[in-house]
């Protein structure tokens, strides 16, 4: 068997300002979110989704994410995003000066109607209607489809991968800039993902970009690894394995960070990220969420006294 040829480097993009506050009952007010970007980019993250442009009375926990994306704009060198369930959204972020906006599109139609109220093929109008806005208002906002469900759905059961590349070859039609893979509910295992991943780039090239795991079943790593080992560089992450799915009862959440940083880390993959300054962000948010469930391993096991610190955040992202 042919050895894997891993990357130089990869991209981790935090999404727990939003796909993991977004599960929580409570609200984290908007000064720890600005000190949690603040913390993120100080640790060398240079990807952050800072919350979503959803009504507030459906999600108050991301009421002020206008303020957040103004506040994060001002960090150098930091890639500004926010997820957008329609149009109206995709308006709002277009008029907040973030850099990319992520379109959720479940590959699995229960999955859809429960979470959207729309059929795939429905969203898929919802999409082109967002390429057209952006197209009239001459935006250089980025589009990304984060093609959930993609691997497996708790309302469904198995996804038909015939269907998840049908609705990756009809956005790429519609010119979006980027589209990830979602196992949303952690039902994915690594031949899963890498069988996937590997017939999406073969049609999509460079423009599939992202892979978002969900740590439910203990495989989310092993899972990032195969994408890794089929091509992938770029992921999504939440700080303290943050986050989850309603639909899916028991979910633990998202890969954590500050394991995906770890994990690259020790393979000489580089990151940028510097692992004491991310692991204290850690322990902050563990202050302020003082009461919720954190996952991962390195927060509690620490870091082993063989960890070799590569080079420091600031000239990685000089």
């Amino acid at each position: 068997m042919t050895p894997p040829h891993w990357p130089a480097a990869v991209v981790i993009r935090e999404v727990g300002l939003r796909d993991g506050l977004q599960s929580l009952a409570r609200t984290l007010p908007t000064a720890r979110k600005i000190e949690w970007i603040e913390g993120a980019h100080a640790a060398g993250l240079r990807e952050i989704e800072v919350g979503s442009f959803v009504p507030p009375r459906l999600l108050p926990q991301l009421a002020d994410t206008a303020e957040l994306v103004a506040f994060a704009k001002t960090l150098p060198g930091l890639v500004v995003s926010v997820l957008v369930p329609n149009l109206k959204g995709a308006e709002r972020a277009m008029d907040s000066g973030a850099d990319g906006m992520l379109l959720p599109l479940s590959a699995s139609r229960a999955h859809s109607l429960a979470n959207l109220r729309k059929t795939p093929d429905e969203v898929l109008a919802e999409i082109e209607a967002m390429v057209q806005s952006r197209q009239a208002r001459g935006s250089g906002i980025r589009i990304e489809v984060g093609l959930s469900t993609a691997l497996g759905c708790t309302l469904q059961g198995r996804v038909d991968p015939e269907e998840v590349l049908r609705l990756l070859r009809a956005v790429l039609q519609l010119g979006v800039d980027r589209v990830g893979l979602a196992d949303t509910v952690g039902y994915a295992d690594p031949r899963q993902v890498m069988a996937l991943f590997g017939r999406a780039r073969a049609m999509a090239g460079d423009r599939l970009a992202c892979g978002h795991f969900h740590d439910t079943r203990g495989l989310g790593l092993a899972n990032l690894m195969a994408a890794l080992h089929s091509g992938e560089t770029r992921f999504d992450a939440s700080l303290g394995g943050l986050g989850g799915c309603p639909h899916a009862p028991g979910a633990s959440g998202n890969i954590a960070t500050e394991d995906v940083a770890y994990l690259m880390a020790s393979m000489a993959i580089a990151t940028g990220i510097d692992m004491d300054r991310l692991i204290a962000l850690r322990a902050r948010l563990a202050l302020w969420l003082e009461g919720e469930c954190l996952h991962g391993s390195i927060a509690r096991a620490g870091l082993p006294k063989t960890f070799h610190r590569p080079q420091s955040a600031e000239s990685l992202n000089a």
